[in-house]
């Protein structure tokens, strides 16, 4: 339990000198230190504060990384590029060597890529780099079992190995050996996950490239990446505003396609779609994930259609709003509950979330009612 004398200091902290008065706490060196980094960026307008050209930000930068957390820097860090437009955090090899980067300042790199000095463009990499070594060490292991583990359920044997039994689905079938006297079932009948993948799965991310999709495409990039490196799937990455642009021949650098990206612009989901509807060879093998925020700039009633036809096929059609941790996201709520009605369920997904989504589709479960089990908000 936080005792008084911490309670007060950590309000001094929050509220500033001025405004903490009152309190008459008396703040150690380190204390003001973080008092003092947090008032250049909070407290910016009364005091000058960092400024858009002040010569402390690379100080300030250090300090924020000494004194707090790598997800308290990290929110600073944003705070003070939205705030305060540090676009000089970015455009400076010396400060960007400072950051400490994530997600949120890989997509604003993204979107600033085309300005970046040429003296800065080599550090960008490297920070973008960076943050896609952390993020595939992280969910390339979830994503293969996922997928790889979904499609080994679909060929099934009957003499399984005891590390290949499906214990729910053995239990269902030998209720009928229920042994009252020793309170156990007799699995006279196993049933296993099959050792031999099924038939090749293709899968095709469309993902919208407009400003407020960044995040979600630097998780597309990546889990498109994983896809493409399981041999039993066929992965295919399509990003779009106006245009379409097929960045599958990139899937084996992650680096390479997100720097491909082009933030920003227009949409025309219509169009986007179109081109991976022509990808399509064997729509009953085929899932489709599109990623966009469904403000649509091209003929939405095209759309529509395209989308009734491609699920009328036999595609596996699944809209995701967002793919990111972001929270909840803005959309076109009109737009994805016509797209929920024809059967391409419209929601949000972590990045946490995909891979067991991923297992689903290729499981052909129902992709709305997996959502509603897991408290997803559907439109």
């Amino acid at each position: 339990m936080i005792d008084k004398e911490e309670h007060l200091r950590r309000w001094r902290l929050i509220l500033g000198g001025n405004k903490a008065d009152a309190l008459k706490i008396n703040l150690n060196a380190d204390d003001s230190a973080m008092d003092k980094a947090l008032e250049a960026l909070y407290d910016s307008n009364r005091h000058g504060g960092l400024g858009p050209s002040a010569p402390n930000v690379p100080r300030w930068l250090g300090d924020i990384r000494k004194y707090f957390s790598k997800q308290v820097v990290q929110v600073m860090q944003r705070d003070a590029l939205e705030k305060l437009d540090l676009t000089q955090m970015l455009t400076e090899p010396e400060m960007l060597e400072a950051i400490e980067p994530d997600v949120h300042m890989v997509a604003t790199l993204l979107s600033m890529h085309g300005i970046i000095p040429e003296k800065t463009k080599e550090t960008a990499r490297q920070v973008v780099a960076q943050v896609v070594e952390e993020l595939v060490r992280k969910l390339e292991s979830p994503m293969q079992q996922a997928i790889t583990g979904a499609l080994n359920r679909a060929a099934r044997n009957r003499r399984p190995k005891h590390n290949e039994i499906d214990w729910q689905r053995t239990i269902r079938a030998n209720l009928k050996h229920y042994q009252p006297d020793y309170k156990t079932i007799i699995p006279e009948t196993r049933i296993g996950y099959g050792r031999k993948q099924s038939a090749l799965k293709k899968i095709i991310l469309c993902v919208d490239q407009s400003g407020s999709m960044a995040s979600s495409i630097v998780y597309s990039g990546i889990f498109g990446a994983v896809m493409a490196s399981i041999p039993a799937v066929d992965t295919k990455l399509v990003v779009f505003d106006t245009a379409v642009v097929d960045l599958t021949e990139e899937l084996h650098d992650p680096v390479e396609v997100l720097f491909s990206t082009q933030l920003g612009g227009g949409t025309d989901i219509n169009r986007a779609v179109g081109y991976c509807q022509g990808l399509i060879e064997s729509p009953q093998e085929t899932i489709f994930v599109l990623i966009s925020d469904l403000y649509e700039g091209g003929v939405a009633k095209d759309l529509l259609k395209r989308t009734h036809n491609m699920i009328s096929s036999g595609v596996k059609f699944i809209t995701l709003l967002a793919l990111s941790d972001e929270g909840a996201p803005y959309y076109d709520r009109e737009l994805g509950a016509k797209m929920s009605a024809l059967g391409a369920p419209a929601f949000a997904c972590t990045p946490e979330m995909f891979p067991e989504l991923m297992a689903a589709a290729i499981n052909q479960q129902d992709i709305s009612q997996w959502a509603a089990e897991r408290d997803i908000l559907t439109t």
